[in-house]
C-alpha cells in the first residue's frame, strides 16, 4: 500500500464548510501568494510543478495558461469544466461535494496568475445538489472576503458563477462548453482559433477540469518540488482513480501518478469481484481503448498508457468481469456514443448510429459474417475526421473491443 495522504477529498461530515477548510489551512496559500508574488511568478511555479490536465488530454496547465495574451485589453475568463459526463468517471463530484473551497481557492490562484476577474463553474444539470453546495461555498467565501472586489486588500477582484449545463456529454468538449454558456446549442467550434485567444464571448479564456484546478492550492501550500515528488518528473502530484465494475471495493483512490494499474485493481480495489476473473479493463473512462488482463501491468500515466495503446483520460477505471458478455459491452458503448453525438459531423453522426445498429443486430443473433469488418470500417472512418475528439472517443473503445475480443463477438454470428 502507499503512504500518500489524501489531499483532494478530505474526510469528515462537515468537510465542505468554510470553517473546516480554514482549519486545514485553507486560503492561506492564496493569501500569501497574492500578497507576495507577481502573477507571472505564480504561472512559472505551476509550470515548475508539472501539473497536467486531469480531464482528458493531459496538457500542462501552466503552459495552457501562458497561451492567454496578457497585453490583450479584453476581459478574460476561466471556465471550470465540471460537466463530468465521461462514463466511469465520478471524481469531480466528490471534490465539489466534500471540498468545494479547495476548488474555489484553486480558481482564485488561477485567475490571479492569468489576470482573470470572472470565472464560471460549468456543472451538469444532474448535479443540482452539488451546484447548490458550490453556490453556498461561494457565498461563504464572499462573506469572508476571499471573493469579491478587493481580495486580501490586494486590489485584485474575482467573481465566481455556477452555470448549469443541459446534461449533454458533448459539452465536456471545451468549445461546446463555451457555446453552452453563451446560451447556444452545445456543439464544438472549429479550431483554430483556440479558446486561449478567442474563447467565451470572443475573449481569451482558460478552460480546465475540476481536479486540475483543485490541485493548484497544493502547489502553493507545499511547493512545486513537493508536488512533483508526489508524482512523476513530467507529471506531478496525485490522481484520483475512480474504480468501478467487477471489483470488491469500488470507489475513489487518490494515489501517485504512475501507480500501476494492477496495483490499483488488486491492492486498493480488492481484486475482481467474488467468483469472477477479469475479462477487460478500461483505464481512463469509456473513451479509452480497452486493455486485456495481460496488459494491466502498466503505470497509470499518460506516456505509459499511450505506449500500451490506450490512454489515462479521466482515470476512470472500469473493470469488466468474465461473466459479462463482450457483445453487451459493445452494445452499451455504441449506444452511448450514438445517443450523445451532437450530429454536426457526418462521420460521427452516421458512424456511431450504424455501429450501434450493427452491434444490436449481432446481440439479437442476426449478425452476418461481414459485421465486424463493417464496424471496423465505420470506426476507422471517424478517427481524426471530426471537429472535436468525440469521433476518436467513439472509435477507440469500439476498435479495441472488436480487435481484442473478435473471437467472442464472432460466436453469435457463426451460430
Amino acid at each position: 500500500m502507499s503512504d500518500v495522504i489524501a489531499t483532494l477529498i478530505p474526510a469528515g461530515e462537515n468537510s465542505f464548510r468554510l470553517g473546516a477548510y480554514l482549519g486545514r489551512g485553507g486560503y492561506e496559500a492564496a493569501r500569501k501568494t497574492i500578497l507576495t508574488m507577481k502573477p507571472r511568478d505564480v504561472l512559472e511555479e505551476v509550470k515548475k510543478a508539472n501539473l497536467r490536465g486531469r480531464g482528458g488530454a493531459g496538457f500542462p496547465a501552466g503552459s495552457k495558461w501562458a497561451f492567454v495574451p496578457q497585453a490583450d485589453e479584453r476581459s478574460k475568463y476561466l471556465c471550470v469544466n465540471a460537466d463530468e459526463g465521461e462514463p466511469g468517471t465520478f471524481k469531480d463530484r466528490a471534490i465539489m461535494t466534500q471540498d468545494p473551497h479547495l476548488l474555489l481557492e484553486g480558481i482564485l490562484l488561477t485567475c490571479y496568475a492569468v489576470g482573470i476577474h470572472t470565472a464560471f463553474i460549468y456543472i451538469r444539470a444532474e448535479y443540482e445538489a452539488i451546484a447548490q453546495r458550490l453556490e453556498a461555498a461561494i457565498e461563504e467565501a464572499r462573506q469572508k472576503g476571499f471573493l469579491g472586489p478587493d481580495i486580501f486588500g490586494s486590489g485584485f477582484g474575482l467573481e465566481v458563477l455556477v452555470h448549469r449545463g443541459a446534461g449533454a456529454y458533448i459539452c465536456g468538449e471545451e468549445t461546446a462548453l463555451l457555446e453552452s454558456i453563451e446560451g447556444k446549442r452545445g456543439m464544438p467550434r472549429l479550431k483554430p482559433p483556440f479558446p486561449a485567444s478567442v474563447g467565451l464571448f470572443g475573449s481569451p479564456t482558460v478552460i480546465n477540469n475540476v481536479e486540475t484546478i483543485a490541485n493548484v492550492p497544493l502547489i502553493f501550500r507545499y511547493g512545486a518540488d513537493w508536488f512533483v515528488a508526489r508524482g512523476l518528473p513530467r507529471d506531478g502530484g496525485t490522481r484520483i482513480f475512480g474504480v468501478s465494475g467487477a471489483v470488491r471495493k469500488p470507489g475513489l483512490y487518490e494515489l501517485p501518478v504512475g501507480t500501476p494499474l494492477r496495483k490499483i485493481i488488486y491492492e486498493w480495489a480488492g481484486g475482481p469481484a467474488e467468483g469472477q476473473s477479469i475479462k477487460a479493463v478500461v483505464p481512463g473512462g469509456l473513451s479509452a481503448p480497452f486493455l486485456t488482463p495481460e496488459e494491466i501491468d502498466v503505470p497509470m500515466d499518460y506516456e505509459s498508457l499511450a505506449h500500451a495503446k490506450s490512454m489515462l483520460g479521466s482515470a476512470g477505471v472500469i473493470v469488466i468481469g468474465d461473466r459479462t458478455p463482450i457483445i453487451d459491452v459493445l452494445r452499451i458503448v455504441a449506444r452511448f456514443y450514438a445517443h450523445e453525438s451532437c450530429g454536426q459531423c457526418t462521420p460521427c453522426r452516421i458512424g456511431t448510429t450504424w455501429i450501434s445498429k450493427i452491434a444490436d443486430r449481432i446481440g439479437a443473433g442476426a449478425g452476418t459474417s461481414g459485421d465486424l469488418d463493417l464496424i471496423r470500417h465505420l470506426a476507422e472512418g471517424m478517427k481524426g475526421k471530426t471537429l472535436c475528439p468525440m469521433g476518436d472517443a467513439a472509435a477507440f473503445p469500439v476498435l479495441s473491443i472488436v480487435d481484442k475480443f473478435g473471437q467472442e463477438l464472432g460466436e453469435p454470428i457463426s451460430r
